[in-house]
């Protein structure tokens, strides 16, 4: 199978990018040179008479959402949150439309994305309190009407058992149907099978509640270090907002903890625990709720297969590896349930409060 979606991703026809430049005003673009590093997004540097600029193709949300997103970036770069605003377009909107595609511009901010796993103890929690205080900002942007105002209550997800081998087994024959016999289509199909025995096994440890604990309100949606730059061992700035929305502030801490310091199959606990008490020194969430974050986010592991669906459902081999990663640490994660709760309840080793 050929990853043709990654091959698109990465090429501006001419007529598109002399759409872009007249829309934003760049005159010419001298360089461009494509970032590899995204996932979902494509991402270019231009560089071009009036300054140096990162440019950004977004594909999973609308240019509504989008410019309602980039709308708040000002705001929380007033309030000393690190983030680069956008740069408007030459009739004063957000983000352009061109090629059939949602597109937005921003100054370059120098930096290097470095991984969880990388940060020092120090680092991972500035971090968390980092994150704590752009969800205060977010709520203080949402007062003034840059955002929507939030409900009363939500209601999470939870997918059952039998949903979730349902899934997997219509994967099971998509690699019959749609494989080439690969190393990754074997690797797979063991893995499916495994995951139906897990699903099964571990149905009674599954949330109950469709009403998620703690604080809810609007969050980021990708704390992820593709999306974080840092330079000079500070946080420089914070990348990607096209996933903003209402969440309990739990699933983010611990969405967030997982990306970053779940790698190589297990979790880093000790990062853990720092990144949480970095939150909490600013928002104080308590522990229950944090438990019950990092729980729903493990059964949503069990039972998700997202990356299995890119490759199978739309020929896009851009995550496998992503999924093979997940899946070890998924089952690490399994094996040491409590163990990675008492890490997000409070420091690695000691007691919940």
């Amino acid at each position: 199978m050929i990853d043709a979606t990654a091959a698109a991703r990465s090429d501006i026809a001419e007529s598109v990018l002399g759409e872009l430049i007249d829309a934003f005003g760049l005159g010419e673009v001298r360089e461009r040179r494509y970032l590899a590093g995204g996932l979902m997004n494509a991402n270019w540097r231009l560089d071009t008479p009036v300054g140096r600029f990162a440019l950004k193709r977004v594909t999973d949300v609308s240019l509504e959402r989008l410019q309602r997103n980039l709308g708040v970036l000002a705001a929380l770069s007033a309030e000393g949150v690190p983030v680069s605003a956008p740069v408007p377009t030459i009739s004063g909107a957000l983000a352009a439309q061109a090629g059939g595609g949602a597109w937005c511009l921003f100054p370059w901010v120098a930096g290097s994305h470095v991984r969880g796993v990388d940060l020092t103890l120090p680092q991972v929690g500035a971090l968390g309190a980092e994150l704590g205080r752009l969800h205060l900002s977010l709520g203080r942007a949402c007062g003034r009407g840059l955002l929507p105002g939030v409900p009363e209550t939500i209601i999470a997800e939870i997918t059952s058992p039998e949903r979730a081998v349902e899934k997997a087994e219509r994967l099971s024959a998509a690699i019959r149907d749609k494989g080439t016999d690969s190393h990754f289509d074997k690797k797979v199909a063991v893995a499916l099978e495994r995951r139906r025995t897990l699903v099964f096994k571990h149905a009674d440890q599954r949330p109950r509640s469709v009403r998620p604990e703690g604080g809810h309100g609007w969050t980021h949606g990708d704390v992820q270090y593709r999306n974080l730059l840092w330079e000079g061992g500070e946080l420089a700035a914070i990348l990607d907002w096209d996933r903003v929305a209402v969440r309990p502030y739990a699933e983010e801490v611990a969405r967030t903890a997982q990306v970053q310091f779940g790698a190589g199959g297990v979790f880093d606990l000790a990062r853990v625990s720092a990144f949480v008490d970095g939150y909490r020194s600013v928002v104080p969430l308590g522990s229950s709720a944090l438990v019950d974050g990092a729980r729903r986010l493990w059964w949503k592991r069990m039972t998700d297969f997202w990356q299995l669906e890119f490759h199978y459902d739309r020929g896009d081999l851009s995550f496998d590896e992503l999924f093979t990663a997940d899946e070890a640490l998924l089952h690490w994660w399994t094996d040491r349930l409590d163990q990675v709760e008492d890490a997000f309840a409070t420091r690695y080793g000691l007691t919940r409060d």
